[in-house]
Parts: structure tokens; sequence; C-alpha cells
């Protein structure tokens, strides 16, 4: 671009100036020329008209690029932007116009919609001619009319795609595909009507399939015919098991056929970035698949001899190869490895279900129970093949041990009901407490018990500890690669099929009641024992694990023993006694950690009380009887837990203790007189509870209203009826806090007197209405008219206001029978003559009255 300098001209009006050099000012508009101030101006124009000359060349620049590529041929440019010429000032930046545009085009989505419609629509016309104007034709005409119309569709996609019409080739061609199909049709219809349709349906899918798939390997640009063949080849194998009657072996063993080529075809299409035909591949073998294991497994779990176990074993273990092989090509693959664990860990079920039901169906372990030891045992072997054949990778040992463990869960919940029937079952003793003891554990758990499974419960529950013991080992662990987070959840489950199958024990061999009790009694010492052994060891995340889970197991069987206990009172104490002291010496033993320690001391608490219940009610002594040395219990827990507090059992054991004597005020009940002293034994360990001054505000308020509540409590047994007797002891105390309170200047005498006197005067007051003798409408006035002296002289707002209202609705409740009977006596006119009186005076002295209320209001106002 020619650096040519921007003609002179005046920088306000742009009028040209003589070339012979700008004067002093402007002819035009008056603007001074010369100065610092218009050479300045001038030079930010020049540089102004250098800008809009180049931004004009480039946007010329830009529309021939833009053009070029819009058309084949090069095409006349855009009309170039206005570049200022010589003679001329230079004008505001032009804003560039919108660049030429190619013809419109229809959106993909629209096209795609348009050509789907018309083949839908060609597809119905073809059908509707096959199907109603077929029988016009003679066998030449029909023939010659889809053979043209066949070899039309599938040509005319060639053309098509040479002239890059890719997408109305691949409706031609979808076309093409009705065609060919009805075709088949056809030559069914007139050339083979007797063919069965089934067996002919199966030979024509698989000629259309593989001509299908011939046409789209011919033209690789076509997505379609590929993926419909694939779908076209799912039919042969079933539709001709279905035509020869095989069964449904042989319909399975179509269905496991025909997913294992989907399956080769997935793989291979995968290899060689075929997605859409690899997905439709994998697609139809799930599809396929899903159905052909369930089939099998079914027929495994259900076999009868060993022939029929033999054969759903084969089905099973033919689809076991190939997921096995699926795995392990994926495996193989950079990012599909994660991928690989689904089909390894439907392999592993196949494998599982079918050793499972070979051994079902060969007697070696019979119903009822048995079988599912097979399933386990299965299922332990398989965990072990990682081991065993170390070249098998990391993802498919993933899905084996995935199968193994979801068998493993699957016999955990077979074996779950009758576990919490034989477990939980003694704690129906709970209706039918001290009945007698029972003969043996099966009556002790329910009478009559029928148990059908013998051993084949525990030695389920066995070996699903051993095999989460072994899980949990660290040489096993390794061996198998089994993750590290795995273990310490292994070692820690495998406590409770080990403690299942401890409980059970006594039941299934139906022991002597006391021989059964004194086992689940060392039983649960034995699983304490585990935390805290598990504590001293250190705080990993095994041992906490381990801890939480024997805890929890131990807990259960507690609970569960407690209930076999009750069958005769002495095993009853026996029991509780046992159990408080275990749990006692686990808490003593484990009072460092912070989660054995306060469970077992909540646990020894509660058996604690549970053991003076006990033995009063063993030695003849009434509910209520019994409810003092529950209280005694609950009373001293509150030394232990003051001692215990700077510890993680102090709030715990504190808790429990609170919990002990609720339990003992609620035994206590059913005698006023034992309920009485028991809340007042309540109050007063509420106040030995207020020594500790982190609890003292609380215990304080708790203790008050405990022992008032047990003094009204024997008010009530004593039928007192006045409210006085009830009132006042609550009244007193809260007047000597509240004044206790007045030291600080920011409590008012509502806070501090207020609830005092409303609980003795609103009772009383209602009580005086209804009274109809003199003592006690005596009696409040003149208390009420001593408080409000009171209140009056020390300037308190509460016993003022109070004993004031208090004393007038007193006042008019005795003095108006007397002032009925005067009105009676008077004429009619004297009330409304009274009261025209009143008004003329309060009238006559308005302004002087409201100055009094207004004083009265403001004196008021300055009581505290």
């Amino acid at each position: 671009m020619p650096n040519v300098p921007p003609p002179a001209y005046c920088p306000g009006c742009s009028l040209p100036l003589p070339s012979g050099g700008p004067g002093a000012v402007c002819p035009r508009c008056a603007l001074p020329l010369t100065g610092p101030v218009p050479e300045r101006v001038r030079e930010i124009d020049a540089e102004l008209w250098r800008l809009d000359a180049r931004r004009a060349e480039l946007l010329s620049r830009r529309w021939e690029l833009l053009a070029g590529l819009r058309a084949p041929a090069p095409g006349p440019a855009g009309p170039p932007g206005p570049v200022p010429s010589a003679s001329a000032p230079p004008a505001p930046p032009a804003v560039p116009g919108p660049p030429p545009t190619a013809p419109p085009t229809a959106p993909p989505a629209a096209r795609n919609v348009l050509l789907a419609l018309g083949g839908v629509l060609l597809a119905v016309a073809v059908a509707a001619f096959t199907l109603v104007s077929w029988g016009r034709l003679g066998i030449g005409g029909r023939a010659a009319v889809l053979g043209a119309l066949t070899l039309l569709a599938s040509a005319v996609p060639v053309a098509l795609l040479r002239r890059g019409l890719a997408a109305t080739a691949e409706a031609v061609a979808a076309l093409g595909l009705v065609l060919l199909l009805l075709d088949a049709y056809a030559l069914h219809r007139v050339a083979l009507p007797d063919t069965g349709g089934p067996g002919y349906a199966a030979v024509a899918a698989a000629v259309v399939a593989a001509l299908w798939a011939g046409y789209g390997s011919a033209l690789p640009r076509l997505r379609g015919p590929l993926p419909a063949a694939v779908c076209l080849a799912q039919l042969p194998l079933p539709l001709w098991a279905l035509s020869a009657g095989g069964g449904p072996y042989a319909f399975s063993w179509a269905l496991l056929a025909t997913a294992a080529g989907d399956a080769a075809v997935a793989l291979w299409c995968a290899g060689r970035g075929r997605r859409p035909v690899a997905v439709t591949a994998l697609a139809a073998g799930c599809a396929l698949g899903a159905p052909g294991l369930l089939t099998a497994a079914l027929l495994a779990l259900t076999a009868s001899g060993w022939a029929r176990s033999a054969h759903a074993a084969a089905l099973l273990a033919a689809a076991a190869a190939v997921l096995l092989y699926a795995a392990r090509r994926l495996a193989g693959r950079a990012g599909t490895a994660a991928v690989a664990v689904a089909p390894a860990a439907v392999a592993g079920l196949a494998v599982l279900v079918a050793g499972g039901g070979a051994l079902r169906a060969t007697g070696v372990l019979p119903e009822p129970g048995w079988p599912v030891l097979g399933f386990v045992l299965c299922a332990m072997a398989l965990a072990a093949v990682p081991a065993v054949v170390p070249a098998v990778g990391a993802s498919v040992a993933a899905g084996l041990r995935s199968a193994s463990a979801a068998v493993c869960a699957g016999a955990a919940l077979w074996a779950l009901p009758a576990v919490a029937h034989l477990v939980l079952g003694p704690l129906g003793w709970t209706v039918r407490a001290w009945d007698g003891a029972p003969q043996g554990a099966r009556a002790a758990v329910s009478p009559g018990l029928e148990w059908s499974y013998g051993m084949a419960l525990p030695a389920v529950l066995g070996a699903l500890a051993v095999a989460l013991a072994a899980v949990g080992r660290d040489p096993v662990a390794r061996v198998a690669r089994v993750p590290r987070v795995w273990r310490a959840r292994a070692a820690a489950g495998a406590l409770v099929p080990a403690g299942a199958t401890a409980a059970v024990l006594p039941v299934v061999l139906d022991l002597r009641y006391r021989v059964a009790v004194v086992l689940l009694v060392a039983l649960v010492a034995l699983l304490l024992a585990v935390p805290v052994g598990a504590a001293r060891a250190g705080s990993s995340a095994p041992g906490r694990a381990t801890g939480v889970t024997a805890r929890g197991t131990a807990l259960v069987l507690a609970v569960s023993v407690s209930g076999w206990s009750l069958a005769e009172p002495a095993m009853t104490v026996a029991v509780s006694a046992a159990l408080a002291a275990v749990f006692a010496a686990t808490a003593a033993a484990a009072r460092a950690t912070a989660v054995t320690g306060p469970a077992a001391a909540v646990a020894a608490v509660l058996w604690t009380a549970a053991l003076a219940a006990a033995a009063s009610l063993a030695l003849g002594l009434p509910s209520h009887g019994a409810a003092f040395a529950v209280l005694g219990v609950a009373v001293a827990t509150a030394p232990v837990a003051a001692r215990l507090r700077t510890r993680p059992a102090g709030l715990p054991v504190e808790c429990a203790g609170y919990a002990v004597a609720a339990v003992a005020v609620v035994l206590a009940v059913a005698e006023p007189a034992a309920l009485s002293l028991a809340l007042a034994l309540c109050g007063v360990a509420a106040g030995g509870v207020a020594l500790r001054p982190e609890r003292r505000p609380v215990a304080v308020y708790a203790g008050v209203a405990l022992l008032v509540l047990a003094w009204w409590v024997r008010l009530g047994s004593w039928e007192v009826t006045s409210p006085e007797a009830y009132t006042l002891p609550v009244t007193v105390p809260a007047l000597v806090v509240g004044h206790l309170h007045r030291i600080r200047p920011d409590v008012s005498s509502w806070a501090a007197y207020g609830p005092g006197l409303a609980t003795t005067l609103v009772p009383s007051l209602a009580a005086a209405w209804v009274d109809p003798h003199w003592p006690r409408p005596l009696l409040l006035g003149t208390a009420a008219l001593v408080l409000t002296v009171l209140g009056a002289r020390l300037r308190l707002k509460a016993p003022l206001l109070l004993g004031g209202g208090t004393a007038a609705l007193v006042a008019v409740h005795e003095l108006a029978p007397y002032v009925v009977q005067v009105a009676g006596l008077l004429p009619r006119w004297a009330p409304p003559a009274a009261a025209g009186v009143l008004l003329l005076a309060a009238g006559a002295t308005y302004e002087r009255r409201l100055r009094d209320a207004r004083r009265l209001r403001r004196a008021v106002g300055r009581m505290r």
C-alpha cells in the first residue's frame, strides 16, 4: 500500500485547504489551524487514515479467499471497502458489509428425515404391491417386477455414491433390503408353499444376511448394510432350533452359538475400527446370550441325573469359554481393561452354576441345604484360579473374584433367615418368662421346632468363614491378587459366619438347655476378647474393622443368650451376672480405645441393671420393689461417670445410667408411694451430679423438678386436692432462685419473681372463684395485698401488678353477690343515673385524670 500522506483539511469541518498551507483560521468554521493542538489533531487523523486503508485492503483479501472456498471455480470477489482517495479527507471507519453466502442447503437432520420418510413410503408401496396386487400378474411378471426393482434398488446407491449423495444412497439401499426380504417372502408363497415356516425363515435369513454382508463389504461407504446383516444373522440358528423341535437344550445351544458369533464379529470389527458393526454385534450378542445363559443355568439347577446335568454343564462351560476369551482380548487392549471385568464375572458365574448343579444332580451333596455348600466350595476353588494360573490377567482375576463373592453372598442370604430364627427365636421367652427350663436347645428356640437341614447350615456358615479368613490372610491374598482394602474387610467379616456357626450348633445338635446357654456365654466372652486384642495390637484399619465386627456379633449373641436365660429364674440371674462381668472386664481392658471401651461399658451397665432386676424378682419382690435395686445401679453410675469424664467411656456410661433410672421409674409406676420415693431419690442423685461444674446448670433444675414431682405424686397418693399444697413447694424455691438472680442488673422482676408468683397465684385464684367458703379468698386476698404493698415499696413491677390484679379479682368475686343484691333493691333509673354522674365527673376532670394516668404509667415503667 503506498504511504500517501492525507491531504490538508480542517479538523473541525473537513474542508480542504489550499495547497499553499493552512491559514490562521478555517474560512468555514473559524477553527484555529495553527499551534500545537491542531497539529496533534492532524497527526492523529493521518494515523487513522492509514489504519482505515489497511483495514479496507484486508477486508478485500478476506472476501476473495472466502469466495474461492465456496465456489469450485474462482468467482468475482466481493466489493472492496471504500478506500480514501488522495483528494478527500479521511472518513470514519466503514462497517464491513455481509459476505456473500452460498446457496442455502437443508440441514443434515431435516435431510435425513426427508430421506427416511421417502424410504418408508417406498417400502410401504412395495409391500402393498406384493401383498395386494401380486395376484394380478403371472409368474413371469411377478419375477420380472420384483427382480427388476431389487436390482435397481441395489444398483442405484453405486451411482449416488459417485455423486457424493451418501445419505440418499443409504435410504435406497434400505429399500433394496426390504425388496430382498419381499423376494424371499414371494418365493415362499409361490414356489415353496409347503415348506415349514420357521425352517424356511431360517434359511432365508441366512441367505439374505450373507448377501447383504457381501453388498456392504462391496460398498464400504454405506454404513447401514453391515449392521443390518448382523441383525439378520441372529435369526437362522434360533429359528432352526424351533423348527427342529430340539427342546430347551437345542434352543439354548442355538442362542449361545449365535451370541458367540456375535462376540467374534464384535472383537474383529472393533480391532479394525468398524465401530457401528461392533456395537451392533455386541448388543445382539447380549440380547441373545442373556436368555441363553439363563436357560442353561435353569437347566443346570433343575436337572435330574448326571446326563442332563452334564449337558447343561457343557452349555455353561462353552459360554464361559467364549466369555473368558472375550475378556482376555479386552484386557489386552488399551482403554478396555476395566470393561473386561464384566464378561469374566459372568463366565465365573456360569462355571460356578455348572459345578454346583453337577454336584447337586449327581447326589454328592443332596437336598436340603447341602447343594449350597457345593456352590460355596466351587466359589472357593474359582477364587483360587488366579493364584494357580497367573496368566489370567488382573481384569480377568477381578471378574472371577467378583463371581465367587456373588455366590458366597447368595449363600449368606440363603442362610440368613434360618440363622435369624435360631439366634433371635429365644427372645420369645419375654412373653412367657420363667415358665420352666425346656429339655433341649430346639425347644428353647421354639416349642416343637422341626429341623430338616441337619448339619448343612453350620457347614455352609463354616465354609463362608473359612473363605473370608483365607481372603484376609496376606499370603493367600497376595497370590490371589486381592486388593488390600478387601483383605481387611474379609478378615473382619469372617467373624460373623464363624460366630453364627458356633451359635447355631447347639440348636442343630439339640444339646441340653443349660449346656447350650453356657456355651453361648463362653462364645460371647471369646468374641469380646477379639476387639481387646486388636486394640492392644494397634489402631490399624484391619484391627479396627475386626474389633467393630466382633463387638457387634458379641452384642447380638448376648441379647440372644439373655432370651435363652428367661426360661428359669436361676439361669436369668446367672447369665445376667456373667454377661455383666464379661462386659465390665472388656471395658476395663479396653478403656483407652474410643470405640470398644464405651460400648462395653454401656453394655456392662445395662446387664448389671438386668441382674439387679432379675435378682429382686427372683427373691419374690414386686416390680416396684425391684425398681429400687435398678435405681441403685443407676445412682452408682453417677460417680463412675464422674471418674471417667476425661475418657471416651465417661459420657456413654452417664447416659446409660439415665436410661436405667428411667426404667426404674417405670417399674415403680404401679405403686404411687414407691414412685414418689423413686422420683425423690432421682432428684437427690441429680443434686449429686450437680457437684460437677459442667453439669450444674442442668442438674440443678432437673433435681428440683424431680423433687417437686415426687412431692406431687405423694400428695396425689394422699388424695390432697388443695392446689396450694402442689404449687407452694414450687413457688418458694423459684422465688429464692429469682432473688439470687436479682443481683444481676439486667434481670427484671418479671424474670426473677414472675414465674414463681404466677405458679401459686393463678391456681389459687381459680380455686377461690369456685370455693363457696371464706378462708381461701381471705388468705389469698391478704397475700395479694401484701405483695402489692411490697411491690410498691420496693419498686418491683411483677409483685405489684400480680398482687394488685389478684387482689382486685378476689374483691370482685367477694363483692359481686352484695352488688347484685343492692342493684336489685334500687329503682331501675338509678344505675343509668349513676353511670351518667360518673361520666360527667370523668369528663369534667378528663385532663387531670389523663395526666395522672400518664404519671402512673411512667412510675410503673421505671420499676424493675
